[in-house]
């Protein structure tokens, strides 16, 4: 028979205990991270023919947002994205006054695209395909975004960044933009435009209690 004052239970809890603080690393690894868009080193660009012979490229050079991480399964994050519409640049001021017209994207009505994602899905060894909502002169229609990201760097300040590229085409009609002139060649704006987005983000840093 054992004696009766030995005791067992000493031993199972620090091992429970260890055990536990080794999971630590994990769950904190698990916790979702949010970043943040840095307007100021992120745009969103686009191509379009132009006559049929040649690609107009432009840019909004404003765009704002967040994406929530969830390193471990990314199927699980999710991105949303604001344009500011009227932040438009093609490098011909009469072209953006006009593009931000009525006839194209009527910034006085609709002065925002909006970006929402629905869905994350892996691709290859690197690459995701974020399907989302986009929202564009009034209309919302589902897209696909392929995307890739860069690996962690350290900012000038200690701060953490991403790089992440994504681009897609949508067709232009979709969303109500159909102004058009038919020339010799053919339409004066090609209807497939390829948007790229360049995003810059920066990790959000826990808050602490104030003392």
């Amino acid at each position: 028979m054992r004696p009766l004052n030995r005791k067992e239970p000493e031993p199972i809890m620090k091992k429970l205990l260890t055990a536990a603080l080794a999971l630590v690393p994990a769950l904190a690894l698990a916790a979702p991270s949010t970043w943040t868009i840095e307007p100021s080193h992120s745009s969103a660009g686009f191509a379009v023919k132009h006559l049929v012979i040649s690609t107009v490229r432009g840019a909004f050079t404003k765009v704002s947002g967040a994406v929530v991480l969830d390193e471990a399964n990314v199927t699980r994050s999710t991105v949303e994205a604001a344009i500011d519409v009227n932040s438009i640049d093609t490098r011909v001021p009469d072209r953006d006054t006009h593009l931000k017209s009525p006839d194209f994207f009527d910034v006085a009505k609709y002065p925002t695209i909006t970006f929402r994602s629905t869905k994350v899905a892996k691709a290859g060894k690197d690459g995701l395909k974020v399907t989302g909502d986009l929202t564009m002169h009034g209309v919302t229609r589902p897209v696909t975004l392929d995307v890739t990201a860069s690996p962690e760097v350290k900012g000038l300040y200690g701060e953490t960044r991403r790089g992440y590229t994504a681009t897609t085409r949508v067709d232009r009609k979709d969303f109500g933009l159909v102004w058009n002139k038919m020339v010799e060649a053919g339409p004066a704006v090609g209807d497939q435009v390829t948007i790229t987005l360049d995003l810059e983000v920066v990790k959000d840093q826990p808050k602490t209690a104030s003392k």
